[in-house]
């Protein structure tokens, strides 16, 4: 889908910038390019059609839909939603505000915040290639898992009001009034005029942010966790995943990683526990969420999230012990 960004972010990387081929600089530099032009493509088109489709949809209606599930119903849909929109975590930021701003309960949108970019149908093809299906189906199952009760317990701690006022604002108007009143062109404007609007609010948070990754991607060293989370380490899964966080990538992309460390004599609960963190809680998606919630809401989702991937790992190593074992 985004081949031709990849291209054009070639071209800017060794022939604009005439960088050379292979460095560390020129991976960094082709990441940040690629990355930013992607996040905000991704956010412009997503926001517009999100909010054309509001237009027809009252928030009323959405939460009318949801109010007839039960809370666990809605969060099972709101993670597998997630698995089939294989977004990396800073891509799917912008569905994550149109699902707000659509009246979308804030829990279930947080359990697809967890679910998109930890799970995903690329990451499922080349986990069962390079660990065999139990490994992939067990971490499937515990990315859902984390998802769904991450989205629960953000639901009962009633943390709405630490949320953007800007991403409420949509949710004050008369939604009923506007379905009648607007024509379809007049539907198409206010589209672009908002997606236009978030994108201007949110855009140096996404260059900051993406920044931070492309530097962290281009230049840190591969085996830095296998040195300091070998397994024989008590205290390797919590810091696999303080070190996933400020780490950059896409189930996908860190899957290779994740194959060369356990190579690397570190543990699979370990290495997945470090995958999950860095799929799915990402410094640069902090600096973008940090423009629509306060930083104590961010606190909230990366304690929450981080502490079911911490017993995740711990609970992985103990069954594979176990088995093995055996």
């Amino acid at each position: 889908m985004f081949y031709p960004l990849q291209l054009l972010a070639d071209w800017l990387t060794y022939s604009v910038f005439n960088i050379v081929l292979y460095t560390l600089l020129a991976s960094a530099v082709n990441f940040f390019i690629f990355d930013t032009m992607k996040i905000i493509i991704l956010l412009l088109v997503i926001i517009f059609v999100v909010s054309f489709i509001r237009t027809y949809l009252p928030p009323e209606k959405v939460r009318l839909f949801l109010a007839k599930k039960n809370k666990l119903t809605g969060h099972i849909l709101a993670a597998l939603l997630g698995i089939i929109t294989p977004f990396c975590s800073c891509s799917a930021v912008p569905l994550f505000l149109g699902f707000v701003e659509a009246g979308v309960p804030l829990g279930v949108t947080f359990s697809f915040l967890v679910a998109s970019p930890m799970i995903n149908e690329v990451a499922l093809v080349l986990l069962i290639g390079l660990f065999g299906w139990k490994i992939a189906l067990i971490y499937i199952i515990s990315g859902l898992l984390i998802a769904v009760i991450s989205g629960l317990i953000i639901s009962r701690l009633k943390v709405e009001h630490l949320v953007a006022d800007f991403v409420w604002k949509h949710n004050k108007i008369n939604n009923n009034a506007l379905v009648v009143k607007m024509i379809f062109k007049e539907r198409l404007i206010y589209s672009k005029n908002y997606a236009l609007d978030i994108v201007k609010k949110v855009w140096l948070y996404i260059i900051i942010g993406v920044g931070i990754g492309a530097w962290i991607h281009g230049y840190v060293p591969a085996d830095f966790l296998a040195q300091y989370a070998g397994a024989d380490k008590w205290y390797a899964v919590p810091l696999a995943a303080l070190i996933g966080i400020p780490l950059y990538s896409n189930a996908a992309g860190v899957i290779p990683l994740v194959s060369a460390l356990t190579e690397k004599g570190v543990a699979m609960g370990t290495t997945l526990s470090f995958m999950m963190a860095v799929t799915a809680l990402s410094l640069p998606e902090f600096m973008i969420l940090k423009k629509v919630m306060k930083t104590k809401l961010i606190i909230i989702f990366a304690s929450v999230v981080g502490v079911g991937i911490i017993i995740t790992g711990y609970l992985f190593n103990v069954i594979l012990k176990i088995t093995t074992n055996h």
